[in-house]
Order: structure tokens, then sequence, then C-alpha cells
């Protein structure tokens, strides 16, 4: 038996492939196949088995298409009432083929229908797919679909954990969700672990009480719910459909005119390029593993898209990024800017960010998420993280004729503030490379 990883850094997730003699089951495909299927390919693999844990709140799913493209037998959740061909997975019903058994196993508590599965090759119990139920050092998180509901799924949860905790300790551990994710309780470490290993070192299995257990996963404050989240579900239920082409036409700055209302300029240049020009309107989140986590929270989910990019600068990671989530609206890119009006801001490093500080008047925006601020603060200084301050706007109280001295941890989320901004005609000056601790350390030496 052998299992390939598949990890998706800027979701925080991992999918599956297991192989044995020549058969295989993939486990929460994400929506570009391709790679799994390619590694089925490449190792002659027939693939039998397409299985989701639950209907992911954090990226549309690919099972329905690898099942189709392979003939696999699609398997979810019996309660996940999807709205299209599968076969239910009920709780310790065996689904079998050649030498390999799927035994489904009921673990609600991240999602109602959430159901991991053990994997038994001859009999023997080897491999557990655990999804968004145990984790490594962890739970997935219960309040994903509501706080009306988070306490009941909490409580579940922890049956959950301890109904897994029973297998042998040798079976390994494969979730779903990891470090990075949103979907964790709490931070999740290592991608993939043993049954053994969570009783000696997850903390979660040593709360006995379920009330206590629902207090602690629930306990303020807790990880933010990425706005795209909420459609990712009901895309799930209903079936989701190819991967679009990651190809996008090439478009000029004066195209935008025959573009909708709502089209949202996304530009995925470095942010030292960004900060020698925006166009006018643009939201700027420098490519990297993230960008379509920050597009789906930032910006308004299923509106048209046009992408600005350096000439040369490869855009399949960002439209593979985006349609990862459903985003599929990408009316062109934009690779020559021009003699087009921009807009700019100003970035620099610790010793100069501090020396601004040092001015009279110097006002400070900051835009980590809460758990960051924990520890460590700039004093006087404006917080907002940074879906905050789009979803509601600038703050009241920066002065547009002062520079605004904006700061997360390294520079990324301080730049995509910046853009925002730039917009409302403030003058944003970014601590790049470095973040809040740094500067602190600073002004404290």
């Amino acid at each position: 038996m052998d299992i390939y990883p598949f990890r998706t850094p800027g979701l925080g997730d991992q999918s599956y492939l297991l192989t044995h003699e020549g058969k295989g089951v993939l486990v929460d495909p994400q929506r570009d196949i391709d790679r799994f299927l390619a590694v089925a390919a490449e190792h002659d693999v027939d693939l039998r088995f397409v299985l989701e844990t639950h209907l992911h709140n954090d990226y549309v799913s690919g099972a329905e298409q690898a099942a189709l493209r392979t003939g696999a037998e699609l398997v979810l959740p019996a309660a996940a009432a999807a709205a299209y061909p599968h076969t239910p997975a009920f709780h310790l019903e065996d689904i079998a083929a050649e030498g390999i058994t799927v035994r489904p196993v009921h673990t609600p508590g991240h999602t109602p229908e959430h159901t991991s599965y053990l994997v038994l090759i001859a009999g023997e119990p080897v491999a557990l797919f655990s999804g968004g139920s145990m984790l490594v050092s962890s739970a997935g998180r219960p309040d994903l679909l509501g706080m009306a509901r988070a306490r009941t799924l909490a409580r579940l949860q922890h049956g959950s954990l301890h109904r897994l905790a029973g297998l042998p300790r040798a079976v390994g551990l494969y979730p779903t969700h990891g470090e990075g994710s949103f979907c964790t309780a709490t931070g999740a470490g290592r991608y993939t672990s043993t049954i053994g290993d969570e009783l000696d070192g997850n903390p979660l299995l040593g709360i006995d009480d379920p009330e206590r257990f629902a207090d602690h996963l629930l306990a303020e404050p807790r990880p933010p719910i990425p706005a795209f989240y909420r459609h990712m579900g009901p895309a799930n239920t209903l079936g989701v459909p190819p991967m679009p082409s990651l190809t996008a036409p090439t478009l000029t700055p004066a195209d935008l005119d025959d573009q909708p209302e709502d089209t949202q300029l996304l530009d995925v240049r470095p942010r030292t390029v960004q900060a020698a020009g925006l166009l006018p309107g643009s939201t700027g989140i420098e490519l990297s593993d993230d960008l379509g986590s920050w597009a789906g929270w930032l910006l308004p989910y299923g509106a048209p898209i046009v992408l600005v990019a350096e000439p040369d600068q490869d855009i399949v990671p960002a439209l593979t990024q985006l349609a990862q989530i459903g985003v599929d609206d990408v009316r062109g890119v934009i690779r020559d800017l021009g003699d087009s009006p921009t807009t700019g801001f100003a970035l620099v490093d610790v010793p100069a960010f501090v020396r601004l500080l040092a001015e009279p008047g110097a006002q400070v925006l900051d835009v980590r998420m809460p758990s960051e601020r924990a520890t460590s603060r700039i004093d006087g200084a404006v917080e907002r993280f940074l879906p905050d301050l789009f979803r509601d706007g600038v703050p009241a109280g920066l002065d547009g004729d002062r520079p605004v001295l904006v700061a997360c941890g390294s520079g990324r989320k301080a730049s995509i503030a910046a853009s925002l901004l730039v917009r409302h005609g403030l003058r944003p000056v970014v601590l790049t490379g470095a973040g809040v601790p740094e500067v602190v350390a600073a002004l404290t030496d």
C-alpha cells in the first residue's frame, strides 16, 4: 500500500491517493483533479473509489468530476444529500473492492454529516482518512455552520474523536485539514499522524467532559471565518462543473470600459511593483499560495475579475486558486498599464518605520487578526483585521493629509490594505519584510 498526499498550502488542506495492487482510492480531491489523476496514471492505478468526508466549507470539490472522468464509484456521507449520483456511506457498512475495504465511520462535529473512512487491506485496518474530525493535535472546528449549531456539533465532535481514538494505535491518520486551514479549531501541527501518536499527544483527547470540550473549542477569540466559505457548501451539494480554462485573454486598460460595472481589478504583481503604481480601483494581492483565499475573502464573491500581471508573469497559479473556490469569471489579464493614471504607496523597512512612528501626529493602522494582536501591539494604533477593513471601509479618524503607517506580521496583509487606502485618497506607508513584533522589539531596544 502507498499513500500519496497532495498539499494545497494556501487553503491548509491535503487530498490523498491510496494505492494497493493497481487499485486506487482518492480522498477529498480539490477541483483541479488533473494533478491526482496524473499520479494515478503514472503508477498505472485503476481508480475504484472517490471518497468525500464532508461537504467542504473551504473549497469546491473535484470528487464528482474525478468519478465521472475515471468511472470510479463516488462515495459521500449518507446525510450529505448531494444532488448528483453517488453511493451513500452509512456508518460501519463496508464498501469493498478486490483487496481493499472502505469502512465509513460517522464522525459528526465539524459538520453534521461528516464521515471518516477506515481503509482495511486484507482485513487489517491500516489508514484512517479523518477529514475534519480528528486532526493532528487538534480537531475540526464546529462553528462554521453558525453559532446556533456550534455547541451541539462541538459535543458531537467530542464523541467522534473518542470513537476514532478506539482504533488500533498503528492505524495511520490522514486528515484533510491541517496547518494554515481556518477549518481547524486550534493550531494543527503536522499533516499526518497515527492513532497512537494522537492518544499520546492530542490535548483534546484529554478533555473527558463533552461540555468542557465544547467550551474549549468555542472559546474566544475563535479563528475568523473567511467570507467565501458560505458559498462552498451549497456548491458542493448541488455539483461543481469541471475546471475552467486556465488561460485568459490579454486586455488593455481601455478594455475595462467594456466590462460589467461590478468587475473587480485584481493586481497579482509583486508588492514592490504594485507600490510603484496601481490602476485606480485595484485590489493588490501579490501572487502567493494564499491568493485565492484572500481574493475570495475580500472581493465580492462571483463578481467578474480582470487580473493585472507582469508582462511575463505566469497566471496559471492565480487562475487555479480562484477556480478552487469556484471563482471562474476571469475576463482577462492586463499586462501593460501603458500611460494609464496610477496610484501608489510607499514601502519601508523597520528602521524607517520606527523613525516615522516617532514623528508628531504619526498614525498607525494594524491589520493583523485579533489572535496576532494579543502578543504585541503598537500604542495608539488603529486596529482593523484586513477583511474587516474591506467590509467596513476606512476607519474614521485616519487623516488623509498625513501618511498612514500600515503594518501586519510580514507586509503581505499591509500591502493589500494599502491598495484599499489609496482608493480613498490616503497615503499609506507599508512596513514590508517584517511586522509589528519587530517594530515593538526595535522600540524597546
